[in-house]
């Protein structure tokens, strides 16, 4: 370290690395960069927690032209690097603080970028960055004190980018839409397996990114970054995600649908990548392999940008037009591709607590083979692509995540009737558990048919002849792997309003029995069906009272999101 970069030390090198900056003292070290190098950075307050602790991002261009409008009217690339959602694992905090002052400081580097812009978010989870202690982190080999995982709504945020419960998530939308960036790089640790590698990557699901740009990252870029990896000292796999207990058997890409950050990046047609360092490496060696991916991914944005931004445009043309959308994705285990990986003999031996076998890895008996590696997804559930969605006014909460996504909305300026394709909820399964504080919706079973709605002044037109129509469509199908409704949006569809007192619906039902015959029909498979619940009165009036048309509740299991298949 020489004597001007040693003025703008940061806490990892000054604490015998092993040490993370605290949130003050990073948001200190950006300020005072900004004030010394204005020509360089702009870091500025971007919103703030759920706790009310300020968010900061920060801009570094060469000609120190800072203005988003500016910057995008002129086409300049963007790369981003976002920090700290999970503050317990803050290599990327850290190394994100030494490459912004080797910016400022030396102007070589600085050239680098060229037009480019390097954006960043020091340290995103600012709730968690101040819940210190060292505990956390079960299996991690440092830093001596860190963050927490969760946010102040004990949120984790690496699942909020689509419901956005905490206001981080929300500032991070509106954020990530504006700068529209065209490469993201997302820091993390990993759990799981033990092996030999410190780092590991997730990128942005090829086939599921789709087109072009699907095919330039798989083919092009991620050969690239392993490559240039290897030649930096820091040989990196992908994401070790076992497709049985351990590595031997094979690993698969893992599926990161909108609530991660790399699948909320592919709904805008972003290429993310979101890499995770071994837990149980040093320190050290996680934050160094993380400065050099954070460089090579980079180094390699800069080398192909236009590129890069060609084929952002061509998909985001594309998917304008496509015919059929798909909304789920399961991974191809017909065609696995190979991965010569480095690995640990797994070893199972008599645990000392309780009566079963153990997993443990030696690391005295390493190995080196090809491994199963089943890296192409196959489309699961397609949809036809509507002309546009109609949104009731009164599902605010959707409309306005819409719109912090950039999806351009149009209000009815008078009432309508709209023909249009609509669903009808038949069942749902959820989870058993509480997650991210929804139960979420894991299963469910559609109907679908064609009807004549009454729309009103100030519903909302949702035309998908837009750049942000991807967002609109995985997130407003219902199958989506992370929709609204998957999340809870529209519970309230699935509860019937009204009910009945048995003494007097008795008889009502009686006469529905005879004057509806496929309510009728109905029953009476029901009761072959069912003979045991004859005796129950509750069960008998509630399939009548649920399948007959006289009591019928029209919003009861409609989806209130309509396709409006032609204008």
């Amino acid at each position: 370290m020489n004597m001007s970069t040693a003025a703008y030390a940061t806490p990892y090198e000054l604490g015998n690395h092993n040490q993370t900056t605290t949130w003050d003292v990073c948001i200190a070290f950006y300020e005072k960069l900004a004030r010394d190098f204005p020509g360089v950075l702009r870091f500025e307050q971007i919103g703030v927690s759920d706790n009310g602790i300020p968010m900061h991002a920060g801009v570094i261009t060469t000609d120190g032209e800072f203005d988003r409008a500016t910057l995008q009217a002129a086409k300049r690339p963007v790369f981003f690097n976002n920090n700290g959602i999970h503050p317990g694992e803050p290599e990327g905090i850290d190394a994100c603080m030494a490459l912004v002052r080797d910016f400022c400081l030396q102007k070589e580097r600085l050239a680098t970028l060229g037009n480019a812009v390097f954006l960043f978010i020091p340290i995103y989870n600012v709730d968690g960055c101040l819940n210190r202690q060292n505990t956390s982190r079960v299996n991690q080999d440092g830093p001596e004190m860190f963050g927490f995982r969760a946010n102040g709504r004990n949120l984790d945020l690496n699942r909020d980018f689509i419901k956005c419960d905490s206001l981080a998530a929300q500032v991070f939308n509106q954020f990530f839409s504006a700068w529209n960036p065209d490469v993201m790089v997302d820091t993390h640790t990993s759990n799981g397996a033990d092996y030999a590698y410190t780092m590991t990557l997730i990128q942005t699901q090829a086939d599921k990114l789709g087109g072009g740009l699907g095919s330039f990252l798989r083919e092009t870029m991620l050969p690239a970054i392993f490559a240039n990896m290897e030649q930096r000292g820091w040989p990196t796999c992908p994401y070790v995600n076992p497709v049985k207990e351990t590595p031997d058997d094979g690993i698969e890409d893992f599926l990161e649908v909108p609530r991660f950050s790399t699948g909320f990046a592919a709904l805008h047609h972003t290429i993310g990548f979101m890499p995770e360092t071994h837990m149980l490496k040093p320190y050290a060696d996680r934050y160094a392999s993380m400065c050099a991916l954070v460089e090579v991914v980079l180094e390699f944005t800069l080398q192909h940008v236009a590129q890069i931004q060609s084929l952002r445009a061509e998909a985001k043309a594309a998917a304008q037009t496509k015919k059929y959308w798909p909304v789920t994705w399961k991974a191809d285990h017909s065609r696995p591709s190979r991965f010569l990986f480095k690995g640990y003999q797994a070893v199972y031996s008599t645990s000392k607590i309780g009566n079963y076998m153990r997993l443990s890895y030696d690391r005295n008996q390493p190995w080196e083979k090809e491994i199963a590696y089943y890296d192409h997804f196959i489309e699961d559930q397609t949809v036809e692509t509507p002309h546009a969605y109609l949104i009731p006014q009164a599902w605010r909460e959707v409309i306005e995540r819409l719109q912090w996504n950039g999806v351009h909305i149009q209000r009815l300026e008078r009432d309508q009737s709209l023909q249009v394709r609509s669903y009808r909820i038949k069942s749902v399964s959820s989870r058993a558990n509480a997650y991210e504080g929804h139960m979420f919706h894991d299963a469910m079973a559609l109907t679908t048919q064609t009807e004549t709605i009454n729309a009103r002044a100030g519903d909302v037109l949702v035309m998908l002849n837009q750049d942000n129509a991807r967002y609109a469509v995985e997130t407003l199908e219902p199958q989506a792997h992370d929709s609204f409704f998957r999340w809870g949006f529209f519970n309230a569809v699935l509860e019937k309003k009204e009910a009945y007192s048995d003494y007097v619906f008795e008889d009502s039902a009686y006469e529905m029995l005879q004057t509806e015959p496929a309510l009728h029909a109905a029953f009476e498979e029901w009761k072959l069906a069912h003979p045991e619940l004859l005796s129950n009165q509750a069960a008998v009036l509630d399939f009548i009272f649920t399948n007959g048309q006289r009591f019928h509740e029209p919003e009861w299991q409609r989806y209130p999101v309509f396709s409006v298949m032609a204008l």
